[in-house]
């Protein structure tokens, strides 16, 4: 095979990745790895588990420095953001069904499963919530369908976060047009596919909720929407509101608009004065049961997907 062959590219998606003829993948984001860990400013202590070694599915554990039994939140998440979505090599569906793995197995230590002392010690698994950035948003809305729609008795889910969720569609919405965004819409629409390729197209379901005849059964009566002002996928997250509430979805939602961001601005700059806010905001939505209860910075983990 000659050089040039080898550099042919196939499907390039710059500022993500790149796919060449002969196969070889070069990936331009998502490639740290940051093990397991006691974080020094906040105490949060982070573990690997193992969720079912026989497809490789894995989860991190986070848990706070001072945990109080049956109080605090485990957030699952795989060890890198762009784990979650690594077409070529594992499409979607495969994302989504292994977050529902992770799901079921997490919520499956309220009757009787004693395989992670952490969860079993700590989770209050009474009140379970599912929360994403981007690609991470819209598996948390997909597998927050699932919940609704298989109805497994022993999962409690209090509540969804969708960070800038990456939601579609075949026709323009708003700026969408616009080519003044990093990732402009055509760029989207290309990878949608090559993320899913069994897809039925840009208004599949799994990527625009407003063509789920079932969205009525979203699994969750609270739902908390992040857009960014300056973000491509901006007007999807106002559309995603109005969508669940016109399909007859018995819940609240919430959309939260952040001026001059960009897409998922809190993951790439947290310690910024608009991602600590949104931070503290999603604390707030995660204890909203706790009536009596104070939200402490300090004490909490989080695990975001991108």
């Amino acid at each position: 095979m000659t050089a040039n062959s080898r550099d042919q590219i196939l499907h390039d998606f710059y500022r993500m990745m790149r796919v060449y003829k002969n196969g070889r993948v070069e990936r331009l984001v998502g490639t740290e790895y940051a093990p397991p860990s006691v974080d020094p400013t906040t105490g949060v202590q982070s573990k690997d588990v193992e969720i079912a070694p026989e497809i490789n599915v894995s989860a991190r554990l986070y848990l706070p420095k001072t945990p109080i039994p049956a109080r605090n939140f485990l957030f699952l998440s795989t060890f890198t953001a762009a784990a979650l979505l690594l077409a070529p090599e594992h499409p979607l569906p495969i994302a989504y069904e292994d977050s529902w793995l992770a799901l079921k197995w997490a919520a499956s230590h309220s009757i009787g499963n004693d395989d992670e002392e952490w969860i079993k010690d700590y989770a209050d698994l009474d009140h379970g919530y599912l929360g994403g950035d981007s690609a991470g948003a819209n598996i948390a809305h997909n597998v927050a369908m699932r919940v609704g729609s298989e109805k497994v008795e022993w999962i409690n889910l209090n509540g969804v976060f969708l960070n800038c969720p990456f939601f579609g569609g075949k026709d323009p919405m708003g700026n969408e047009s616009l080519t003044t965004y990093a990732f402009q819409k055509n760029f989207l629409d290309k990878l949608w596919p090559f993320a899913c390729p069994t897809t039925t197209g840009l208004d599949d379901p799994l990527i625009n909720p407003d063509m789920d005849p079932n969205l009525s059964c979203f699994g969750s009566k609270k739902v908390l929407v992040y857009v960014a002002e300056k973000d491509v996928v901006r007007e999807r997250g106002f559309y995603y509101k109005e969508v669940l509430e016109k399909s007859g979805w018995n819940g609240d939602v919430e959309v939260v608009e952040v001026k001059k961001e960009k897409h998922i601005f809190s993951v790439f700059y947290p310690k910024s004065d608009n991602g600590i806010a949104m931070l503290k905001r999603v604390g707030s939505f995660l204890n909203q049961h706790k009536a009596n209860d104070m939200f402490d910075s300090k004490n909490f983990g989080l695990a975001s997907f991108e």
